[in-house]
């Protein structure tokens, strides 16, 4: 009788709320029964709260990170859709000043009897490690690196291209497919690079290959690539064995730190979102030292947008907190600013920068997608809980980077010298040819 009480008095708290949202959206409660969440329900996409406990559970700890988890345990669950279909589903009104509409007392009376349920939390399936980076000594970042990619190549093959290709593609137009996408990023990254043949060239955090082999093959370097994840480093191997490039493209699962060799050419592509704010001068000095004089390095990394001053910058959201803590350990995001700052500050001339936001947002799209459509095997390939939490990963990013939330840039620059940097004097070389 208790139970059926509190569920009737949460069910009327949130069915007189309910015409205020205008959301074309419901709210299921562990009972089956649908709340719809404003007048205009298409009846196919809903919030499912499959347990009391999901109450008990966010009163008690009202954070983000209880919603993942409540997530990854399925007791919280999307119905008909993914985290991209929710924002769509947003109505006009907003929820400006809906709290001061609800009856206190009666909210109070609703939801207070399910603070003192039942509400064990499953262990957490965030990163448990240290993740502080250690300034100007780097960190130690394997296990880190792990703990993201290493989950399965035949996870990532579910939602990737074929090649493989963890970062944002380039759209030559918006209709354009993820594999012929993801192909014009690794030749425009080539001819931002100008490779030539018999040019050293180093991928830093290579993994599955895509890159080295692409510029081996097509652009006739030498290739070599680095990462820290051991599932990565296979993969690549095989990779280069099958396509013939044993000759042209060496692989090493080693920290490019260690690394004291020279190279012509440079590209970091999505791997200094793994370094830390505090170890960017170290992490740029070292590679100018690995350039030679007037070599070309391309930077390609997500950014968030400065605020006032660098302190509040680092202030971290809970939802970027979140993403750390349970996909990217030890991730921070610079701005533009800081990282063109850093690479000056160390040895660099910059020549271009360019935003690719929305191609990023289009990207995680079509991964959210791909990943929704693959969900079970998915599931049986890393579990349920990950995948659940991967599906509002890739969602979130979509989303941030439509919005503008986050940004993504592809800086070059070249290893300061005296007179000239050796450029075109133009950049329309760059799309003399179609890039695909």
């Amino acid at each position: 009788m208790q139970t059926d009480s509190r569920l009737a008095r949460l069910r009327d708290l949130i069915a007189g709320v309910a015409p205020k949202l205008d959301l074309d959206l419901a709210l299921r409660l562990w009972d089956g029964q649908a709340i719809p969440l404003g007048p205009r329900w298409s009846g196919d996409l809903a919030i499912a709260v499959h347990d009391p406990q999901v109450v008990t559970r966010l009163l008690r700890r009202p954070r983000l990170p209880t919603l993942i988890d409540l997530l990854a345990e399925g007791l919280v669950e999307i119905e008909g859709g993914t985290l991209l279909d929710l924002a769509a589903r947003r109505g006009e009104k907003g929820t400006r000043g809906l709290a001061r509409s609800v009856n206190k007392l009666a909210a109070a009376r609703a939801v207070l009897p399910f603070l003192f349920g039942p509400g064990a939390a499953d262990p957490s399936h965030a990163y448990a490690g240290a993740q502080k980076a250690r300034a100007e000594e780097g960190r130690d970042d394997k296990s880190q690196v792990q703990f993201h990619y290493d989950l399965s190549n035949a996870f990532y093959s579910l939602f990737l291209d074929p090649e493989m290709v963890y970062s944002c593609a380039y759209f030559p137009d918006w209709e354009a497919d993820l594999a012929t996408a993801q192909k014009a990023k690794l030749e425009m990254i080539c001819r931002k690079l100008r490779l030539a043949p018999g040019e050293r060239f180093l991928d830093i955090g290579c993994g599955w290959g895509g890159l080295v082999c692409h510029a081996a093959q097509h652009h006739g370097v030498k290739a070599h690539g680095v990462t820290l994840s051991q599932a990565q480093f296979d993969f690549a191997q095989e990779k280069v064995k099958r396509l013939g490039l044993q000759d042209r493209v060496t692989l090493e699962l080693r920290d490019f730190r260690s690394l004291d060799m020279e190279f012509d050419k440079i590209a970091s592509i999505g791997m200094f979102e793994h370094v830390g704010l505090d170890n960017r001068d170290g992490y740029f000095r070292h590679i100018r030292s690995l350039l030679r004089p007037r070599g070309i390095y391309l930077h390609h990394a997500i950014a968030r947008p400065m605020k006032k001053d660098e302190r509040e910058f680092r202030k971290k959201r809970p939802e970027f907190a979140a993403l750390v803590n349970y996909i990217f350990p030890g991730g921070e995001l610079d701005h533009i600013g800081g990282t063109t700052d850093a690479m000056e500050r160390n040895g660099f001339e910059i020549h271009d920068t360019e935003g690719w936001r929305e191609h990023y947002g289009r990207t995680c799209r079509l991964w959210t997608e791909r990943l929704h459509a693959n969900r079970a095997a998915a599931e049986a390939e890393v579990g349920p809980a990950k995948t659940r939490i991967w599906l509002i990963y890739l969602a979130g990013c979509a989303l941030a980077f439509e919005r503008g939330s986050v940004g993504i840039f592809q800086t070059v620059a070249t290893k300061k010298a005296r007179g000239g940097a050796g450029l075109p004097p133009t950049r329309g070389d760059l799309y003399a040819t179609p890039i695909v």
